[in-house]
């Protein structure tokens, strides 16, 4: 499974945007997909996740209600909206898939062996 990552960009303070990720290859019933991120000088935090057959969705707690991650598998698309930025949500954002799905580690980024090359995205304030 190849990932591709766009959409990322230059925003101000409670802007929106939407980010896409392209997959490549078979994507099976078992599979999750997810976004994580990484700001300079931090470690790589888990955002959202989706449980590719039943569309379950997991957020981070400082996104809920404000991102909104959904997938179309006609197309194999996972997309991650993004409204009401704020300066803290700028990170590069990876996306990744994992091929087993298991419900109580969905964040755990050892779990996704797939990832994405990663868009920027940069909120003023």
């Amino acid at each position: 499974v190849q990932l591709q990552a766009s959409g990322g960009g230059l925003v101000q303070a409670g802007d929106s945007l939407r980010l896409s990720c392209a997959a490549s290859g078979d994507i099976f019933s078992n599979y999750g997909m997810a976004w994580f991120r990484q700001a300079p000088g931090k470690e790589r935090e888990f955002v959202a996740a989706i449980r590719w057959s039943m569309g379950s969705t997991y957020y981070v707690d400082s996104v809920k209600g404000r991102f909104t991650i959904s997938r179309d598998r006609a197309k194999n698309l996972v997309s991650l909206q993004m409204n009401s930025l704020k300066s803290e949500d700028t990170a590069v954002y990876y996306c990744a898939a994992r091929s087993r799905w298991i419900v109580s580690d969905y964040g755990n980024s050892k779990q996704y062996h797939y990832w994405g090359q990663g868009t920027q995205v940069t909120v003023s304030s």
